[in-house]
């Protein structure tokens, strides 16, 4: 069972090589806000910043610490476009908004850059992203986006690779091809969350840790928040809880957390590798992922350990079963050590759409990234500020995505991502 109220980060590579370490305060005194967001993760800072920027006074609790889920400890990869392919976007609400739904996918790489240039946020960010196709049917599908993203919306961004071409960047031999995305990136998630936060800090933001919120009171004119030991009254409230909603009553999540499912994904990371070593798995610094349906993932770090990660499997000695994931791409690994092994919660929906709206005219939320949170969750954040500063055009066109529900509490989810597991490995196998 998840759980995140007064817990310590998880130990990680990520939470070792952090740059900046924060101990903030709980809530014990009642607080005023014009906006008080709950979660201290990318999407809760990234609103915080944006509206403290326009002047917005603004409270952040955060019920554990600072970039504690998903946001300290993710694979890193910023990808521009959302899980789902744009032709469903464009089923779903048109052409014009599908174009926009894109513009705006490509807006939340611009929004990293911008931040990290604006707050000299030191988190190794680096442009490079590539798909890869482990047969000719799964190449099909990435040719055809290319051909999409290029034929709808101009896109100039991405290049196909063959196998020969592949191989000049990567070492090894088990895919056909992909498709490399030259404004997709990745990055230090932990310290791109700890900068956020310093910016929200150095903006008069005030974060209180270890401050679990138990409880919404909507009053007139304004919105109780209480903590267990205090309150923040403000006039409206973000929920940036993510994978954990399901953690908090009722009350404050008003059943919005049946449009997620927390999916455990796990990562490992080697010892540092040599240079010479290091070359030989991936020469030109790229993320990369496959397009399978429960899909690898893996880039360098900037001490060249690389780090590996998949969402295939519930296998309790998961350090061993991601070795030998990474040891079927990268054979040439053997002799080297593993040092890192840990694992997170990311918020899926059940057709991989993003879920962003509203509870109420003054209670905002933002979930359901599918895998798409490092760039979407900034996103989000100025989306949703947008809208508590009087403009929700573009909140508007998310509202109109259809996202189903999963009815039946915890015990239902837990049964259906054990099926849809194991439902994925059976596709993966013969798609």
């Amino acid at each position: 069972m998840l759980t995140f109220a007064h817990q310590e980060h998880v130990s990680s590579y990520y939470f070792d090589s952090r740059n900046q370490d924060f101990q903030l305060p709980p809530l014990t005194q009642l607080e005023r806000a014009d906006v008080c967001v709950i979660g201290a993760g990318f999407f809760g800072l990234s609103a915080a910043l944006e509206l403290a920027e326009k002047g917005k006074k603004v409270v952040v609790l955060e019920g554990a610490r600072v970039g504690f889920g998903a946001s300290g400890r993710s694979g890193g990869q910023a990808i521009n476009g959302f899980e789902e392919g744009i032709d469903e976007y464009i089923h779903q609400v048109g052409f014009e908004k599908a174009r926009q739904l894109w513009e705006m996918s490509l807006e939340a790489i611009d929004i990293i850059d911008e931040r990290i240039a604006k707050y000299g946020i030191q988190c190794d960010w680096k442009k490079g992203y590539a798909t890869l196709a482990l047969n000719h049917r799964r190449m099909d599908d990435l040719i055809e986006m290319e051909k999409a993203s290029h034929k709808n919306f101009g896109y100039q961004n991405m290049q196909l690779w063959d196998k020969a071409k592949l191989k000049q960047h990567l070492g090894s031999d088990i895919y056909v091809g992909g498709l490399y995305d030259s404004h997709s990136g990745h990055l230090h998630p932990f310290n791109y969350c700890l900068g956020l936060a310093k910016a929200c800090l150095d903006l008069g933001v005030q974060i209180f840790e270890q401050s679990p919120v138990v409880d919404l009171i909507e009053k007139s004119g304004c919105i109780e928040v209480k903590t267990d030991q205090s309150a923040v009254i403000s006039q409206d409230v973000i929920l940036a809880t993510n994978a954990y909603i399901d953690t908090l009553p009722k009350s404050i999540h008003h059943g919005i957390n049946r449009k997620i499912m927390p999916v455990e994904s796990f990562i490992i990371a080697t010892e540092p590798l040599s240079q010479a070593v290091a070359d030989s798995v991936i020469n030109n610094g790229m993320s990369v992922c496959d397009n399978n349906l429960l899909l690898d993932y893996y880039r360098l770090s900037a001490d060249n350990r690389l780090l590996f990660g998949s969402d295939s499997s519930s296998e309790k000695n998961m350090v061993e079963v991601m070795r030998k994931n990474m040891l079927h791409v990268f054979p040439q690994l053997e002799e080297v050590k593993i040092d890192y092994g840990w694992a997170g919660p990311i918020d899926m929906t059940m057709n991989a759409t993003p879920h962003f709206g509203r509870i109420s005219p003054h209670i905002y939320f933002a979930q359901g990234y599918s895998g798409h949170g490092v760039a979407l969750t900034g996103l989000a954040g100025r989306i949703i500020a947008e809208a508590i500063l009087g403009n929700d055009e573009r909140l508007q066109i998310f509202e109109g995505l259809k996202v189903p529900s999963v009815y039946g509490g915890k015990w239902v989810k837990n049964l259906a991502t054990k099926i849809g597991v194991k439902y994925y490995q059976f596709l993966d196998k013969y798609r």
